[in-house]
């Protein structure tokens, strides 16, 4: 059973930057895909950024320009560089990853945008 535990949320100021890690219990060369999801209160859950085996990345359109998604696979970790952010943006951060059988979530780290 893959284990995923983000890390790197926490309070920032508008304008500002956080990078979100994923930390995998084995290897992440081997998921079809891995990506991020957030929940902010109140709301469904929404994609905000993914990235396929191949390295192809996909980006919501709020996010588009201002987020980055990318990984180390020696590292055996997923991360989502987020920059110029918006109250808009505070959610709870989860991180996913997909297998041939499996989703796999971690359990989801806070981001909180507020001056």
């Amino acid at each position: 059973q893959v284990q995923l535990v983000e890390s790197g949320g926490g309070l920032v100021q508008p304008g500002g930057s956080l990078r979100l890690s994923c930390a995998a219990s084995g290897s992440i060369s081997s998921f079809n895909a891995m990506g991020w999801y957030r929940q902010a209160p109140g709301k469904q859950r929404e994609s905000v950024a993914s990235m396929t085996r191949g390295g192809i990345t996909n980006y919501a359109d709020s996010v588009t320009g201002r987020f980055t998604i990318s990984r180390d696979n020696a590292k055996n970790t997923m991360y989502l560089q987020m920059n110029s952010l918006s109250p808009e943006d505070t959610a709870v951060y989860y991180c996913f990853a997909v297998s041939l059988l499996n989703t796999f979530w971690g359990q989801g780290t806070q981001v909180t945008v507020s001056s």
